[in-house]
């Protein structure tokens, strides 16, 4: 509890080494442990090494997530960075560390 009786917000920022861009892209995931099954959804950013995702499900911190993109032509075996409630579900973090194909941003390097 902080000063006067209040509750601190908790801060979900996750240190990022690059910006995130608004973009949604659709997205299949799949991977969850409690709730097995492709999920069809869409990013709400974008970044060279992840995204954020939209999900009906909660996802536990570090767990692996295949994130496939069939229009872009990409696939990446991916982890869990952070889960956040949102009014329609989940927002996940997940960075990428196995990609396949061309992500919506080329990578400078």
């Amino acid at each position: 509890m902080a000063i006067g009786g209040k509750r601190k917000a908790k801060n979900y920022q996750v240190e990022r080494c690059e910006a995130r861009l608004p973009m949604q892209v659709g997205v299949r995931i799949s991977g969850n442990t409690f709730m097995p099954g492709l999920e069809s959804t869409f990013t709400e950013n974008v970044s060279f090494r992840g995204a954020c995702v939209r999900s009906v499900r909660r996802w536990r911190i570090g767990e692996s997530i295949c994130v496939l993109s069939p229009s872009e032509g990409f696939r990446s075996l991916a982890r869990v960075a952070y889960c956040e409630p949102s009014p329609a579900g989940y927002a996940i973090g997940v960075e990428f560390l196995e990609l396949e194909g061309q992500w919506v941003l080329a990578s400078a390097s």
